[in-house]
């Protein structure tokens, strides 16, 4: 029996969904503004999907909701409406880290080379929330930083930063070792397959009391 699950991406300015059938892509919906249009444009987003792929709410086995980190206006909109979805249809509440689908999202699109991948997501000034993954594997947790040109400048490794965090470091002055790749955007596509190996293992959420990961603190260099 196959498995059907809805993925909601909004952690930042994307607002995005994706139906997933056994770890596969069925469809995408996203739009890519420059503000914040979650409140208005998610459920529009998901009905559109919906019945592109001639499925209803009532079809689906879970929703995997990006849980953070990343905008608190964005998280708090995509996890109470996951929560609500999942409450109401009686389904499990699955729950990914927003840095993680980026790595995915990257993969996706673009050759991985030897190097270190640090996604990042835009927070203020110069602050992001990031991680880094070498070889798949994530090395650097999510954490809060305010970066500046000092970041990794001791690095001996190639360093891949990417995300619209990433976009706005351009003008900095970083080692050789690292480079920025540019234009970078998120998408609930990169959700599919980890939402879908969640749900084989049931590692599932308390819809009752589950809250996106808002990181607060801010480490500097």
């Amino acid at each position: 029996m196959s498995t059907l699950i809805l993925n909601i991406e909004t952690s930042g300015k994307t607002c995005s969904v994706c139906l997933g059938k056994d770890g596969q892509i069925l469809g995408v919906n996203e739009v890519h503004p420059e503000g914040y249009v979650h409140a208005e444009q998610l459920n529009i987003l998901i009905e559109s999907l919906l019945r592109d792929n001639e499925v209803t709410m009532r079809d689906l086995d879970a929703v995997a909701v990006s849980a953070g980190p990343g905008s608190y206006t964005g998280l708090r909109i995509g996890v109470a409406s996951a929560k609500g979805f999942c409450y109401a249809l009686g389904i499990p509440l699955i729950a990914l880290n927003s840095l993680e689908i980026m790595m995915q999202v990257y993969h996706q699109w673009f050759k991985l080379e030897e190097a270190m991948y640090v996604p990042m997501i835009d927070a203020r000034r110069m602050e992001v929330y990031m991680a880094a993954y070498e070889k798949g594997a994530e090395i650097i947790p999510p954490e809060a930083k305010v970066i500046d040109e000092t970041f990794m400048q001791n690095t001996k490794k190639d360093v891949v930063l990417f995300g619209d965090g990433a976009d706005k470091l351009k003008e900095l002055k970083f080692s050789d070792k690292i480079k920025i790749k540019e234009g970078f955007q998120t998408s609930a596509s990169g959700m599919v397959d980890l939402s879908y190996q969640k749900y084989i293992n049931d590692d599932f959420e308390d819809v009752a009391y589950f809250d996106p990961l808002y990181l607060k603190e801010f480490k500097t260099n």
